[in-house]
């Protein structure tokens, strides 16, 4: 997939992680219901080993996604800074189809199934090119502490 730059979301607005935990660059589409990323694999990934990105790497591609739907109730305005908390409270279901290697750019697609205050299931797909790599819905808990 090209990536339009006009269309490109800065993921930092959305997302509490930063590097070496970071596993998204772009946000390529949102809503309140869906989200688009996009991630390229690099050498120095943590969770790369002999040249592959592992299980554990795409399940948090996959979750940094999702969590990006609830997220963004929380970093609407990037002026201020803003700290949460977040983890992953279920993973209800997974499928890894196959692990892409270092140099390649995955793209995931999210869908809200429902949310109640904080916590929300979500169904993710990743994608390199049209192969599919992993599957899964995840409930996800995100909360704004307070200083």
């Amino acid at each position: 997939m090209e990536l339009k730059e006009k269309n490109i979301i800065n993921i930092h607005h959305f997302l509490p992680h930063r590097e070496p935990m970071l596993m998204a660059d772009y946000i390529l589409e949102l809503t309140p219901e869906k989200v688009m990323t996009s991630f390229e694999i690099t050498s120095d990934n943590i969770f790369v080993h002999n040249n592959e990105f592992l299980e554990a790497g795409l399940i948090e591609h996959s979750a940094q996604t999702c969590s990006s739907i609830l997220g963004q109730s929380f970093f609407q305005n990037p002026e201020v800074e803003t700290k949460v908390i977040g983890f992953i409270t279920n993973i209800k279901k997974i499928e890894i189809f196959a692990l892409p290697k270092v140099g390649d750019r995955i793209i995931s697609k999210a869908s809200l199934i429902s949310k109640y205050e904080n916590i929300c299931n979500i169904f993710c797909e990743t994608f390199l090119d049209e192969q599919m790599l992993i599957r899964t819905e995840i409930s996800l808990f995100i909360q704004e502490l307070k200083s």
